[in-house]
């Protein structure tokens, strides 16, 4: 909107008409725009960090695992994730060599190549997580015909993923030279910009054909502990870029220690599912 000339506006006026922006006839405050923006850019970095945390250790949350780290360090608690890192809950307070009072441990993300294995042991499960554990290896090995097609389903969205971002660019281009609606958006770029980074990001998991033939099945798990490599057999129920997931194997944290039926979250790092095993 061009103000008349020859007029004499009180003061602040022509700062809040310089602030302002002119869409569809109706003058929107920059200021509002903006806010408006942050809000929505907020909103969805928040709902997509809640999406994105990794799927093989969130398939263990609200259990009671072991965590076993590279320094042979071992520590015991019900799991809660976040996509910024994992925490164990312990079942009582503990009492350090100092003397400090301890309710959980805390694992920050980029702690993460620490980690040989996060290890889920069937005899230290509650009831109902025993009940949904089941479940859960019933539904993954050799799921049926429904399950395998939305999981293709999901691939073929991740295999796409890099032409959707072009595609979702080519939009908001187009949509920038559009008017009224291409000022907004250009005028927010930077928030128009977080949110898609935010969104585009969200896909983290690592589409691998030659994991995806053997999910459901069982395998065989080559892992490194202390420089020596072991074998792992059980049903393969998850990967993702950072982590495998591996269903109903024996396991000892300690080569002297007994086995007992476990599921394990393994570093890509640190296992590798080295051959079919049936």
């Amino acid at each position: 909107m061009v103000l008349p000339a020859g007029i004499c506006y009180p003061e602040g006026y022509m700062m809040i008409h310089m602030l302002a922006q002119t869409v569809g006839g109706i003058e929107i405050p920059y200021t509002a725009i903006t806010i408006i923006f942050i809000i929505l850019a907020t909103g969805v970095g928040v709902f997509v960090r809640k999406r994105s945390r990794d799927k093989c250790l969130r398939d263990f949350e609200h259990n009671m695992v072991t965590l076993e780290d590279t320094s042979g360090k071992t520590i015991w608690g019900k799991l809660r994730v976040e996509n910024t890192g994992l925490e164990f809950v312990y079942p009582e307070k503990q009492q350090d060599a100092d003397g400090h009072q301890e309710a959980s441990y805390i694992l920050y993300k980029y702690e993460y190549p620490n980690i040989v294995a996060v290890i889920r042991f069937h005899d230290q499960l509650s009831e109902r997580n025993k009940t949904e554990r089941d479940k859960e290896l019933e539904q993954t090995y050799h799921p049926g015909p429904w399950r395998r097609l939305k999981r293709r389903t999901l691939n073929v969205f991740r295999t796409i993923r890099d032409s959707v971002v072009e595609i979702v660019n080519l939009l908001i281009s187009q949509a920038k030279k559009a008017s009224p609606a291409g000022k907004v958006l250009t005028s927010q770029d930077k928030y128009v910009s977080q949110m898609k980074q935010e969104l585009m990001g969200s896909a983290g998991t690592s589409f691998e054909p030659l994991l995806e033939r053997y999910i459901g099945h069982k395998v065989v798990l080559e892992m490194i502990k202390a420089d020596k490599i072991f074998e792992y057999c059980g049903v393969l129920k998850e990967y993702t870029a950072d982590f495998i997931e591996i269903m109903d194997v024996d396991y000892a944290v300690k080569e002297d220690e007994p086995t007992g039926k476990a599921d394990l979250v393994v570093p890509r790092k640190h296992g590798v599912i080295r051959h079919l095993g049936e």
